[in-house]
């Protein structure tokens, strides 16, 4: 098992070092997710008791992203991407300071904390994605992103349950929940700086000054929009919906990081050999795999819609979204590759419109769960929006399976040098 581990290791060290510094700041980030992901949404939910503010504020957020990514692209003929990465880490702990400055729960302030952590995942998605698809390629993504997946999905047993607990206990002291907000806000904070400290150890160099706005584009890019859209569809979902269900089922907040603990660790090592040892060729199959485990996840959601339900729903939910992001940033990055060259383009000019299919999706999804919560109950909203979403995101399965195809047939167009 030692040997096994060193020879893992030095794997690793034989990666770029630009590959090996995004990999680690990336992952000097990840403590901060969870905490973004589901206990800012636990926050506003205990704060408020209303999950159509806990789909605003996410909504908030989602329309931030995209005007971030365009922002971004203009901020990168002028300033270092390493900074504009390292801004968008800070920001959501400014965010997070908003957030727990406000004295009311009112939709005016949930909406500007939301358009804050919005910005914050724009410049760090948009850097983020560029460096990604920059140092890596093809044939190494799949163990890029099974790496990163095996550190995330291992932090998600750390963060969620310690956080959670620590939530509780402070409670049960004597002290404030919200009090233990603001202490873990502090640690996201000095996280963030760290994680910038990092990031600063790379080389990374600005995209060349190039036009990065479309609207025209070949029909293999609007495949991967349609794609885009599907997964947005539930992109909100995967994140709000845990902190919603656990606060309206379950309980409290150390239940809801036992709850995204459970399983976590089996869910990270079958990650890392999935990326270490899977080809290109297997993507369609751990994508299929990953939608069907969501779909699992929401259905058995919905006809339980109770205490087990939802641990059984976390549970699907652990193994579906990595195995949903080890094969869909690969796919993306693949026609990316292709497309660079046959339009002559730059890569973040598909990364900005790629937001665009992302967000179209994301508003349809929220306005599915707000229409349901208004017009039928929140309880309605709960237990079959998750399913209608679910549902309809196995199509990406198609989608997906056209898609590399595509990819297949428009490689023979290109010299062999132009697909390394």
């Amino acid at each position: 098992m030692f040997k096994k581990l060193q020879a893992e290791a030095a794997h690793f060290r034989q990666q770029p070092r630009n590959f090996r510094v995004l990999v680690l700041t990336n992952l000097i980030y990840a403590f901060v997710l969870p905490v973004i992901d589901i206990f800012v949404a636990a926050y506003v939910m205990r704060n408020s008791n209303d999950p159509v503010k806990v789909v605003v504020y996410q909504l908030t957020i989602y329309t931030g992203i995209p005007l971030t990514f365009l922002l971004n692209g203009y901020l990168l003929n002028r300033i270092n991407i390493k900074t504009l990465y390292s801004v968008g880490m800070m920001l959501s702990a400014v965010s997070m300071t908003i957030m727990m400055s406000l004295k009311t729960l009112d939709i005016a302030g949930i909406a500007v904390a939301g358009l804050t952590m919005g910005m914050s995942f724009g410049f760090y998605w948009a850097n983020r994605d560029y460096l990604a698809l920059a140092i890596t390629h093809d044939g190494n993504r799949n163990y890029y992103y099974g790496l990163e997946t095996f550190f995330y999905t291992i932090i998600a047993v750390l963060v969620p349950i310690g956080i959670g607990w620590f939530i509780e206990w402070v409670g049960h002291t004597g002290g404030e929940a919200n009090a233990a907000y603001r202490i873990v806000t502090l640690a996201v904070f000095i996280t963030t700086v760290i994680a910038s400290v990092m990031c600063f150890r790379g080389t990374f160099a600005n995209p060349a000054r190039q036009r990065f706005i479309y609207f025209e584009f070949h029909p293999q890019w609007y495949r991967l929009l349609l794609l885009a859209a599907l997964k947005g569809l539930a992109q909100g979902f995967l994140v709000t919906a845990p902190a919603m269900l656990i606060m309206r089922l379950v309980g409290q907040e150390g239940a809801l990081g036992t709850a995204q603990s459970a399983g976590a660790i089996v869910a990270a090592i079958v990650m890392y050999i999935l990326g270490r040892r899977t080809k290109p060729s297997h993507r369609l199959l751990i994508f299929t795999i990953g939608l069907v485990c969501f779909a699992l996840a929401a259905v058995i959601n919905g006809v339980f819609f109770d205490a087990m339900g939802v641990l059984l729903f976390m549970l699907f939910l652990l193994i579906a979204k990595p195995l949903l992001d080890l094969a869909y940033f690969p796919i993306q990055f693949s026609v990316i590759d292709i497309l660079k060259h046959i339009e002559n383009r730059h890569e973040f000019a598909y990364i900005l419109n790629h937001e665009a299919g992302l967000y179209a999706g994301r508003l349809l999804g929220a306005f599915t769960f707000i229409a349901l919560a208004v017009y039928v109950s929140e309880e309605a909203a709960l237990r079959y929006a998750i399913i209608l979403i679910a549902l309809l995101q196995l199509c990406s399965i198609f989608v997906a399976k056209r898609l590399l195809r595509g990819n297949a047939e428009l490689s023979k167009q290109l010299p062999a040098d132009k697909l390394t």
